[in-house]
């Protein structure tokens, strides 16, 4: 399959550190993880992407499903990683397709971080939900998504900097790109019964205020996974990366130097 996902790699690929991907949320592209490409990448290389239609990517040849976005972003990792252990990092959208790229390219991942996310499939009420939203953003646009979405996607102590980048992030990208989001999202399959065969180091961090994948998530997926280590982030909604990005980047800062880089 062609890789169609565009990806931008921050830091030198010619020494053996591990590779960090960072896989966005929805309906954003990988510029939300500015804070961490600024505070991780000095730590090893920082490899961000694009989810298909999303940013600068453009849409896989196939029927929007989970796991041919999980095989475009393990060929693009593939094309980079040069036999270099790899830790996958989602958050939201992103811990979806990290679940499923795990489960399909299991040897590919050495180390996982799921954050502001969950392992089940959505519910006959989710599943409702997101049908509407494609519905919405096929007769009204991205604007309407937009206001609905900010309140659920961050805390209410979020600044306004913060709101108004996060609403252009969701403005500039293409309604097909979130409509096929919206689809893949609500056909992905159930992912709970991975958790327990993890062998590798996993690291599960939630905003303490996320409303949409909320702390009690996060606790059942940490007690269903092996030697997973949980990290509530403070005064943070389901964007904790943007919101509180020094807390969040200090928890993966540990994660990483624990697991990866210690000796």
């Amino acid at each position: 399959m062609a890789i169609d996902v565009e990806p931008t790699l921050f830091g030198d690929l010619a020494d053996h550190r591990p590779l960090l991907v960072l896989l966005h949320a929805f309906p954003l592209d990988r510029r939300m993880w500015r804070p961490q490409v600024n505070g991780l990448a000095h730590i090893l290389p920082v490899l961000t992407i694009d989810l298909p239609g999303f940013g600068r990517s453009i849409e896989l040849e196939v029927a929007p499903n989970m796991d041919s976005w999980a095989d475009a972003v393990a060929q693009a990792i593939e094309d980079r990683c040069q036999e270099r252990p790899v830790v996958v990092c989602g958050l939201s959208m992103g811990g979806y397709v990290a679940l499923h790229l795990v489960r399909r390219h299991r040897k590919l991942v050495s180390g996982l971080m799921l954050c502001d996310t969950r392992a089940e499939a959505d519910t006959d009420e989710g599943r409702a939900a997101r049908d509407a939203a494609i519905l919405a953003i096929r007769e009204r646009g991205m604007a309407p998504l937009a206001e609905a979405m900010l309140p659920k996607l961050l805390a209410p102590v979020a600044d306004e900097a913060t709101r108004d980048a996060t609403r252009t992030l969701i403005l500039e990208q293409p309604p097909d790109a979130a409509r096929n989001a919206l689809q893949t999202m609500r056909d992905r399959s159930d992912s709970r019964d991975l958790l327990p065969t993890l062998e590798i180091p996993v690291l599960i961090v939630v905003g303490s205020d996320d409303v949409l994948t909320p702390p009690a998530d996060s606790e059942q997926m940490a007690a269903s996974t092996p030697g997973s280590e949980l990290v509530v982030i403070p005064h943070a909604g389901h964007l904790s990366n943007l919101e509180q990005p020094h807390a969040f980047n200090t928890a993966v800062s540990a994660f990483l130097g624990d697991a990866f880089l210690s000796g």
